[in-house]
């Protein structure tokens, strides 16, 4: 079992910047893929961004690359994501998640084994 838990949301304005983070516990999680999703109210969950086991390779969904980063740090086992430029289309509640599987799964919400309990993010315009 591996346990995650987000922190960093909030109430920010147009433009702003948040730091998300993502602390896990459990059984060992360095060597995995990690993504951040998101869903909006009445809207589905969608991918946002998604790290390799070593850091060494990132993924991004098109309505947040280059306003978004992903980094990790696996003597802490901690999962970020850098907002930058938020927009009111960027409100949702923000999820991590493990992913079991191999990179080329990074996008598929069905290959994520365990998932944080999300943390809002309400950007105002």
């Amino acid at each position: 079992q591996v346990q995650l838990v987000e922190s960093g949301g909030g109430l920010v304005q147009a433009g702003g910047s948040l730091r998300l983070s993502c602390a896990a516990s459990g059984r060992s999680r360095s060597g995995y893929t990690m993504g951040w999703f998101r869903q909006a109210p009445g809207k589905e969950r969608d991918f946002v961004a998604a790290i390799s086991s070593s850091g060494g390779s990132t993924d991004y969904a098109d309505s947040v690359n280059g306003r978004f980063t992903i980094s990790r740090d696996n003597a802490k086992s901690t999962v970020y994501l850098q907002m930058n430029s938020l927009k009111a289309e960027d409100t949702a509640v923000y999820y991590c998640a493990v992913n079991g599987y191999v990179w080329s799964f990074r996008r598929s919400q069905m290959k994520y084994n365990y998932w944080g309990q999300g943390t809002q993010v309400t950007v105002s315009s």
